[in-house]
């Protein structure tokens, strides 16, 4: 017998949106290769019947959602517990990403559904939601953590916060992943009017807790002699987005967002620095793409950076301190070169998609374990 393992609380695959949904593409694949029969529930816009179809051995199931944002996101949540519930049989288990609407993982529980759920960075804490949206994503963690049989932290620090909330025993400490960039054509990088080394660059949401405007600051303290390339949809609209552009010298760049893999990947593998203002949110994609890329890493200096980049990268507080760190890295290559060198190790034994699928796999059937199942799977030992 082949054990299903259903992914939810994604967009879907292939991975088009973001961290979950590269994740959930990848541990699919590697579950798919080891013998699990893997279905993922994908939202598409519009309205229209739920139908099925297959990728890359993966069964996709297409919900049409016509509301747009939480409201959608939470319509879209719905229907796929009501689907996986009807759709489900003994043996099979869940693997929901995200607790933003944990209130519906209690209908698993219920059920005796396994069911393995990735709690995310800690999200209600981020400042921007306001206090009411704080308060609602607050209590979908906590239902959330309360009926999870197993609870994954993507950070160190997020389990030492899990487990004070929820007992040590449930929790899986398992990172995001990468794929590892070895070479890439310079020609993104051309195209944007850059030299290969000769640029730094920075991709992140434009919102205040990943230190943008510090960065900026930072830099155009003093000319630099190369370019810092700033990734991100950056307009007129946003009060801060104007604060950060007004603080920017001529040796910053906005090219905009940039939403094509190859593209990001040639550009981080050519850059001489990788600049990570994020100051809150366990281990973050973007981080990890660049060790990936082999980058030097120059983080903000919290927790969640330190341990995912290590410590023979650099780190700053604040737009003072980065200013000198700049310049004394940016004169001094073979530094940079030892940094990337160290990033590149740290991701080979941390950060592989291979390391994080067999995690994930081990979580998977311990959740089915508790509820007193032994899976039989082509290339699986239970």
């Amino acid at each position: 017998m082949v054990s299903t393992v259903r992914i939810l609380g994604t967009h879907g695959v292939p991975a088009g949106y973001g961290g979950f949904e590269t994740a959930a593409e990848n541990i699919g694949l590697y579950l798919r290769d080891r013998g699990w029969a893997v279905e993922v529930y994908c939202q598409l816009s519009g309205s229209g019947p739920i139908e099925t179809d297959e990728w890359n051995g993966l069964k996709r199931t297409l919900i049409h959602e016509p509301k747009e944002g939480w409201r959608g996101t939470s319509a879209f949540d719905l229907t796929s517990v009501r689907h996986a519930v009807a759709a489900h049989e003994p043996g099979d288990v869940w693997l929901t990403f995200g607790y933003n609407t944990g209130v519906f993982d209690v209908v698993p529980r219920l059920r005796g559904i396994p069911n393995v759920i990735n709690m995310d960075g800690m999200e209600w804490t981020r400042r921007r939601w306001g206090l009411i949206k704080q308060g609602i994503l607050l209590a979908n963690e906590r239902l959330a953590g309360w009926v999870g049989d197993v609870l994954i932290a993507d950070h160190p620090v997020i389990a030492t916060y899990l487990r004070r909330h929820f007992g040590r025993r449930r929790v899986h400490t398992i990172t995001y992943g990468a794929h590892e960039v070895t070479e890439a054509t310079a020609q993104p990088v051309e195209e944007l009017g850059l030299r290969p080394g000769r640029y730094a660059m920075v991709v992140c949401r434009p919102i205040p807790e990943n230190s943008i405007l510090e960065i900026v600051t930072a830099w155009s303290a003093q000319e630099r002699g190369m370019p810092l390339v700033v990734v991100g949809p950056y307009g007129q609209e946003d009060p801060y987005h104007v604060q950060v552009q007004a603080a920017a010298s001529s040796e910053v760049v906005f090219p905009g967002a940039i939403f094509e893999q190859d593209r990001l990947q040639s550009l981080r593998f050519h850059s001489a620095l990788y600049i990570h203002g994020h100051t809150v949110g366990g281990t973050n994609p973007s981080l990890v793409e660049a060790m990936a890329a082999g980058n030097a890493i120059v983080a903000h200096d919290n927790a969640y950076n330190s341990w995912v980049a290590g410590p023979e990268n650099a780190y700053f507080s604040d737009a003072e301190d980065l200013a000198p760190l700049l310049t004394s890295l940016l004169a001094d290559e073979g530094r940079r070169l030892r940094m990337g060198q160290a990033s590149r190790a740290r991701f080979r034994a941390e950060f592989t998609w291979s390391k994080i699928g067999g995690e994930y796999e081990r979580a998977l059937l311990t959740a089915l374990e508790r509820h007193g199942h032994a899976p039989q799977k082509i290339g699986v030992t239970p």
